[in-house]
């Protein structure tokens, strides 16, 4: 196992008070238990470790040795350190992705901006529920089993496309459970264990998981893809790109739609995050589809909204829909029917909420790029016109081992390796500026601390581009 791979399993397990050996002893027990550590596994040796999680090596020797007098580790040398015991059970591989991780760990005095989303519902959502209680209690001769949603809201879905230029039918959208299961179907539907994934350098962690869940291989180009090669599948943000908020240009579209066509390679335009540029800013080009009626689109109320309300959607052609459909009814039968009844009144009234939100956002870009300019001068900082996240370049270093580092100040961001299918940006790391004002003033201060007491390893951590060609 490579000390990233291993680094990013543990999560935030430095972020609790008491020695670092107990601490890590303790998170490196519980995978273990868990079976998230087979038995048999090798353990990046302790130097190497101790690199990754920013640490000396003394603390990686002494939970190591303390696992193994519990008998959990076996250590040798000459041989390493391997996970001791038959193992209970075969388990399937599951995420080691920062970005999911952070979102299964408790609560800490750990200001989290590893995760771009919305921390709080706004009161629209409140009223949306208000408005659909007397509809869903006249509801009679429907069991609410739909899986391509709620005639309403794909309706709301269909006229909000419309409205951007790209004609669409209902029976064109499927309803998803946000934008993240909207990307395993398609995963599921149109890729086979070893398929060839066409994937920006950087990307959207989740599109990466996604495709590994199914076994396909990621290849990758450079933001905004460029000219489409054969493939099972081409996966682009376009518009305010995650993590370096990159927009396409209208030229730019064209000729990506127009290679894919070529190609005769599936397009994916996630579209998650294109309704959040700043206000005083240019709009974006048109959605891809609007360039080509093939091209599957990909949104979401969860950024512009709340995630927790769980609505996504897929807009593609009929037929496609129908398979995803079919898909999609032999996991969960369909989705939450009030929440869809509240999201297509949200749609209807999406714009004013929309406004708002993007003024906050830039608002607390500006705050978030005063801040590290006055306190981290020396890192390379581009200002974004929308979206959720910075793209940072550190000037010495790398973005797991300094991520380590900020995590014991109390600051979750994530290092660049996790979103890019090569193993690369390794210099870089992703932040979110989704917060208030006195959060990311507070975590920008916690993050310069953390700069001045980080010694880079002597070798960058990298991940191993298994999964890239």
């Amino acid at each position: 196992m490579e000390p990233i791979e291993l680094a990013d399993r543990l999560g935030r397990w430095s972020a609790d008070r008491g020695p670092m050996y107990l601490l890590l002893a303790r998170r490196l027990r519980t995978l273990i238990d868990d079976g998230e550590l087979r038995a048999g596994t090798l353990l990046p040796p302790d130097r190497r470790l101790a690199k990754a999680l920013a640490v000396g090596r003394g603390t990686v020797v002494a939970a190591y040795d303390l696992l193994s007098g519990e008998g959990r580790v076996v250590r040798r040398q000459g041989s390493g350190t391997r996970v001791a015991g038959p193992g209970a059970l075969p388990a399937g591989e599951t995420t080691h992705s920062p970005a999911f991780l952070q979102l299964l760990e408790p609560d800490a005095d750990v200001i989290a901006l590893a995760c771009a989303a919305p921390t709080t519902p706004p009161p629209e959502v409140v009223q949306a529920y208000q408005h659909i209680l007397p509809e869903l209690a006249a509801t009679d001769g429907d069991i609410g089993y739909r899986p391509t949603g709620h005639p309403l809201l794909r309706t709301a879905i269909a006229d909000r496309y419309r409205a951007r230029g790209v004609p669409t039918d209902p029976a064109q959208i499927l309803v998803t459970g946000g934008g993240q299961q909207a990307l395993s179907l398609l995963a599921r539907a149109l890729l086979r264990p070893g398929d060839r994934v066409l994937v920006e350098a950087p990307t959207y962690p989740g599109a990466l998981e996604a495709f590994r869940e199914v076994a396909a291989i990621p290849r990758t180009g450079p933001v905004g893809l460029g000219t489409i090669t054969p493939a099972a599948l081409a996966y682009v943000v376009a518009t305010y790109q995650n993590p370096t908020g990159a927009v396409l240009s209208a030229l730019a579209r064209r000729r990506l739609v127009e290679s894919a066509r070529a190609s005769r390679v599936p397009l994916v335009d996630d579209e998650v995050l294109a309704e959040l540029g700043f206000p005083g800013t240019d709009p974006p080009p048109p959605p891809l589809a609007a360039y080509d009626e093939s091209v599957i689109s990909l949104g979401s109320l969860s950024k512009i909204v709340w995630g927790g309300l769980r609505v996504g959607w897929v807009r593609a052609p009929i037929p496609l829909i129908a398979r995803l459909a079919r898909l999609r009814a032999v996991h969960d039968l369909g989705g939450n029917i009030p929440a869809q009844l509240a999201a297509a009144r949200l749609l209807r009234d999406l714009d004013p909420l929309r406004d708002r939100i993007t003024r906050q956002r830039k608002e607390s870009h500006d705050v978030l790029g005063a801040a590290l300019a006055r306190l981290l001068p020396e890192w390379e900082v581009t200002p974004v016109t929308g979206g959720q996240t910075l793209w940072i370049r550190l000037p010495e270093g790398d973005g797991t081992s300094f991520a380590q580092r900020a995590l014991r100040h109390g600051v979750a961001i994530l290092p660049g390796t996790g979103l890019d299918a090569t193993g690369g940006s390794i210099d870089y790391i992703r932040i979110s500026f989704v917060a208030d004002a006195a959060t990311l003033e507070e975590a920008t201060s916690r993050l310069a601390a953390a700069w001045r007491g980080y010694a880079p390893p002597d070798q960058p951590s990298s991940a191993p581009p298994s999964l890239a060609v």
